[in-house]
This record gives C-alpha cells, sequence and structure tokens, in this order.
C-alpha cells in the first residue's frame, strides 16, 4: 500500500504543479529512454525521440522499424503532460532534471484506469550496460509455448531477426500479432519489449542454444506474468481459431447503429447498396486494430470510387457515449479515416456482445476480425485477426488476400 501511495501523492503533486501553467519552454532534443515500472520491479523498457519540428516539440516512440509520431505534448517549467495519439494513454511527468523526468503512465480500462510508474531519461545520461557476446543467433522461426498455472498451454510463432547483439521482431498467434518487438541477446539472455500507449510488453528468455530456449517470461502491464518456452522450427504453424460466421447463409447481413454524431446508419441505406462492403470488428483499445485501421483507411480512400464502402463497428470499454466516442475520435484523426465508424455501444467485455449487437452471427472471438459483403447484402467472407506491418511477408500476404478478395466480389 506504501508503494501506491507514494505514486498517487507524486501524481497529485503533478496534476497541481500543471494547473499552474505558464509559458511553454524547451526540453532536451534527442535520444530518451522511458521506462514503466511493475509492482514485481520489472521495468518495461522503450526508447523515443524528442525533436522540434515547426517551432513544435514532438517525439516518436521507436519500437523496431516503427516510427509512433506524438504531437501533444505540454511542457511547464517542472512538469510535463503526453497525451498518446490512440488509446486513453497519457503520461503525467515533473520534470527532475533536463535529463530525467518522473511520474506516471495512466491508461483506460474497461474495470479501471491502469497506472504504472514511469522514468525517462536523455540517453546519453545513462550509463552503458555491458555487453556479453551472443550465445547464439536466434534468428528464424521459433514454435513458443506460453503456459499460465490455471490453462494449458498457448500456441505462438516468434519470427526474429538478428544482427550482432540487436534483435527486431514480432510474435504472431492465433488472432494476431504483438506488432513491432526489439531488444537483445547478452550472452545467454534474450530481451524484447515494446511500447505504443496499448501494449506495454517485456519478453525475457534463456538460450540454451540456437534451437532452444527456456525459462522465458512474458510480462504486460502493471502485473501480469506469463511463463513461455520456445524451439527453432521453420516449418511451425498455429492452430485456426473458430471463425465466426453467419447463421443462415441465405440470409442478408442487417444492422444499425449510431455514428459519432449519434446519427443511426443501418447497412441498408442507400450509401451501401449495390456495393462491397468490408464490415471491420474493432475498438480503439485494440493495438491490432489500430494497425488495420492504418490498413483499411489507406485502401478505401484509393479504392472508394470503385465501388467500395466499409463500416468500422465499434466495441469499447464503456457504455458512455461520450468517452467512446472521445477514443473512437483519437483513430479517426490519426488515421484520416473518411470511412464510416459507428458506435456499437456494447462494452468489449460484454459477455452478450454478439448477441446484442450482430444476432445473426456466431460469436466474435478475436479483435479485429473483417467480414466481406457482396453487393446483394450476403456475407462473402470472414477473417479472423489481423496480421499487421510488424510481420513482415505475413502482412503483404494479409494485403494481397484483402484486395484479392475484393476485386473478385466487385466483378461478381
Amino acid at each position: 500500500m506504501l508503494y501506491k501511495r507514494s505514486w498517487i501523492i507524486l501524481f497529485l503533486g503533478i496534476i497541481g504543479s500543471m494547473s499552474n501553467l505558464i509559458a511553454q519552454i524547451s526540453v532536451k532534443e534527442g535520444a530518451w529512454r522511458g521506462q514503466l515500472l511493475r509492482v514485481d520491479g520489472r521495468k518495461i523498457t522503450f526508447h523515443f525521440d524528442i525533436r522540434k519540428e515547426h517551432a513544435k516539440t514532438v517525439l516518436y516512440v521507436i519500437n523496431a522499424s516503427e516510427r509512433l509520431r506524438v504531437d501533444k505534448i505540454r511542457l511547464t517549467k517542472d512538469s510535463v503532460f503526453i497525451e498518446m495519439p490512440v488509446f486513453e494513454s497519457n503520461f503525467y511527468a515533473k520534470r527532475i532534471s533536463n535529463n530525467r523526468w518522473e511520474g506516471v503512465w495512466m491508461k483506460g480500462g474497461s474495470v479501471k484506469t491502469q497506472v504504472m510508474p514511469f522514468i525517462a531519461e536523455t540517453q546519453i545520461s545513462i550509463p552503458q550496460p555491458l555487453i556479453k557476446k551472443p550465445l547464439a543467433d536466434i534468428t528464424g522461426k521459433w514454435a513458443l509455448t506460453f503456459t499460465k498455472s490455471d490453462a494449458l498451454g498457448r500456441p505462438a510463432i516468434g519470427e526474429w531477426q538478428q544482427k550482432g547483439n540487436t534483435v527486431h521482431g514480432t510474435i504472431l498467434t492465433p488472432t494476431g500479432d504483438y506488432r513491432f518487438l526489439s531488444g537483445m541477446v547478452n550472452g545467454d539472455s534474450l530481451l524484447l519489449s515494446t511500447f505504443d500507449g496499448g501494449h506495454a510488453f517485456l519478453f525475457t528468455a534463456k538460450l540454451n542454444s540456437a534451437r532452444e530456449i527456456s525459462g522465458g517470461m512474458f510480462y504486460s502491464g502493471a502485473t501480469s506474468a506469463e511463463p513461455w518456452v520456445g524451439v527453432k522450427n521453420d516449418k511451425a504453424t498455429l492452430p485456426d481459431v473458430a471463425a465466426m460466421y453467419i447463421k443462415n447463409k441465405e440470409e442478408k447481413v442487417n444492422f444499425r447503429f449510431q455514428d459519432l454524431n449519434k446519427k443511426m446508419v443501418s447497412i441498408n441505406d442507400a450509401k451501401f447498396k449495390n456495393k462491397v462492403v468490408i464490415i471491420q470488428i474493432m475498438g480503439s483499445w485494440c493495438p491490432n486494430c489500430m494497425d488495420e485501421t492504418a490498413f483499411l483507411s489507406d485502401y478505401y480512400n484509393r479504392n472508394k470510387q470503385r465501388g467500395v464502402e466499409i463500416i468500422g463497428l465499434a466495441y469499447e470499454y464503456s457504455t458512455d457515449f461520450d468517452r467512446s466516442k472521445k477514443s473512437i475520435e483519437k483513430f479517426k484523426n490519426r488515421f484520416n479515416v473518411q470511412y464510416t465508424l459507428l458506435n456499437t455501444g456494447v462494452t468489449v467485455s460484454d459477455s452478450m456482445r454478439t448477441e446484442k449487437t450482430l444476432p445473426q452471427f456466431t460469436a466474435i472471438k478475436s479483435f479485429p476480425s473483417t467480414i466481406f459483403v457482396d453487393k446483394k447484402g450476403y456475407v462473402s467472407k470472414i477473417y479472423t485477426g489481423f496480421e499487421g506491418p510488424g510481420t513482415g511477408v505475413h502482412y503483404e500476404e494479409m494485403k494481397k488476400n484483402f484486395e484479392a478478395t475484393v476485386d473478385r466480389l466487385l466483378k461478381e
């Protein structure tokens, strides 16, 4: 309790100091390291660059090849406030010096707000760690098994590229991926992490050889921890997830929800008649949905004139319309979404979410999921999950399959 109380006091102090806003001041530009402090003492590390662009302070969160631009930053003499571009995700920090901040990261949730202590330091002020020669090169495909004490093994695939001590790659699951992971092999120790405002992940493990990894732990957020192991396997595959499907194939898709202005919109409206309609099952809390929204937005802007429409159905953390609208609008603004976004008004945690919103279908198993509807209004295909840009060749294959499906439906 003392641990939590001290950070609550610090957070209140930060809010108080930020209420006394003064003129915008500068912050040290260049490379920084951020750390989120878990209750078990583990630190989830991420890196970011601070720059000036057109006289405005911006920062880029770095995850392997990803550069996530963050431009909503408020600075005072003694405080920093950073609003992440998507998700209900913010940093509140006190400026201890020009080289160090201390504060909290806060992320909205379906039940409560997650709060984690946060430290940021300039890269040049941090002592360089002792780096040992890697025991092995783990480049390639790995069959992974994650195991919680109360559950059976959960399969996944690690696909990594190693150069020297540095490792980049991702982990794929039957319903998506863990986006851009980066880290290092130091002797016989593997460390990978990522942070995007939604994910805050740390993977650690021991390399037994170039073909075996043991003693792995997957740390997520403030408290979650899950053991894992891995073996090198170039032929590793993942099991199919029981996809959702429409119960009666002879029945046309039918739904009606509010848009962000509270106007009721139906798939039967004139805008969608005789069009190929792509239904995106999503939530603004979902990092894989962020990647899919970026892809769909670009695809729609390039193809809408061909007779394609997209409808995003959002399942949010709350039934509060204003809270959900604010979160969905972050997605809309970040990715210049021109297609239709609707708020289902049902939370992602609702066990009856499918029955309340899409009773024609079996249960929604994965976020995101994509439903392809032909020009007559019938379901042609349903795709569960999404392989994002962090998966490399899988992402390219997904795009080809997506475009081929739409092209086929447009010709029918």
